[in-house]
């Protein structure tokens, strides 16, 4: 009884958490990837995308709310989300077209665009801060738990609970729904093959006739999808703060960068590892360790590796041994 407690205590704290979060950094990371793949730079601005998408987002959220209309027990967000990307879509369209089109055409080298990124980061960031303000926004509405801590050990009689959250729940169902959309439009539409043929050789794809524009178009537009989800699950799932995104950069690049720079499949499992290592880092081990230990064995501390404000310190570590080690990431990708 006392293992199943410490183990329920554990999916609890860590493994339900960790696959939520591993979801958000697995969507993000693919635009990050993607971006690199076949734009060829390192798009600082993503994570200020991911907090303008997760804005329209909340704006129409509001904005329903207000007519009252809902969806039930799920988060009205959900029937604001397309909203929020057709937004996010325009601007990424219109910051290509006003700012990373004239260095495309000057053959500019790759750091240019990473520098050109950094600009268009400090404005989406200013724009995002200026319309919602700086503070915590909770959008969240609908049910809160598809199982309560209460609900659960009243079924199963253990004294530890677990609870499962709806926007838990929610983004790991839409996590793999986008996931499976995004790998079948790469793999089976001619847009896909095009991107995909554009990222493997650029010259090679020119001759074949491919229009590098539309491929850029079409690009930018997938990133605006997967920044809005991954930003508007995240805040669903904590909240939002135009801050928070900026730091959940950090984490992004690394989920991308372990996994292989350019590699989809490599930015999702980048994403687990990144997340899982996080929380289980940061978790203090105590509660579990009392139910698995004899009492004079007990431990009087948190047995905590490191806490949870170095949660981004992680990532770093993680990020540093990888581009030391196996700079093409797990998946053999584009070399950093």
């Amino acid at each position: 009884m006392d293992f199943l407690n410490a183990l329920v205590a554990f999916l609890n704290f860590v493994v339900v958490p960790a696959t939520a979060y591993g979801s958000q950094l697995a969507l993000g990371a693919l635009g990050v990837t993607l971006i690199y793949g076949i734009l060829r730079f390192s798009n600082f601005a993503h994570g200020d995308t991911m907090a303008f998408g997760t804005m329209a987002t909340i704006l129409f959220t509001w904005a329903f709310q207000s007519i009252g209309i809902s969806l039930g027990p799920l988060p009205t967000a959900l029937l604001a989300l397309p909203f929020g990307i057709l937004v996010t879509g325009a601007l990424l369209v219109g910051t290509d077209r006003l700012v990373y089109k004239f260095y495309r055409q000057q053959k500019a080298v790759p750091v240019i665009f990473v520098i050109a990124s950094l600009g268009v980061m400090f404005v989406t960031n200013a724009l995002v801060r200026f319309i919602i303000g700086p503070d915590d926004q909770r959008f969240a509405d609908g049910e809160r738990f598809i199982i309560s801590a209460r609900e659960f050990r009243n079924l199963t009689g253990l004294d530890e609970g677990l609870a499962l959250r709806t926007t838990q729940g929610l983004t790991v169902v839409t996590a793999v729904i986008v996931v499976a959309l995004l790998f079948w439009f790469l793999n089976r539409t001619r847009t896909g093959k095009s991107m995909r043929a554009f990222s493997d050789n650029e010259d090679l794809a020119l001759l074949s006739g491919i229009n590098p524009e539309r491929v850029v178009m079409v690009t930018w537009l997938i990133v605006a999808a997967l920044a809005t989800v991954a930003g508007t699950l995240y805040g669903l799932d904590k909240s939002f703060k135009p801050f928070t995104y900026f730091q959940l950069l950090l984490p992004i690049f690394a989920a991308a960068i372990v996994g292989g720079l350019g590699s989809p499949l490599g930015a999702i499992a980048g994403g687990f590892v990144i997340a899982f290592s996080e929380v289980t880092i940061t978790y203090a081990f105590k509660k579990v360790l009392e139910y698995l230990l004899p009492e004079a064995l007990e431990p009087d501390g948190l047995v905590q590796l490191l806490s949870t404000d170095y949660k981004f310190a992680v990532s770093f570590a993680i990020l540093i041994i990888v581009l030391l080690f196996k700079p093409t990431g797990l998946f053999k990708g584009k070399s950093v």
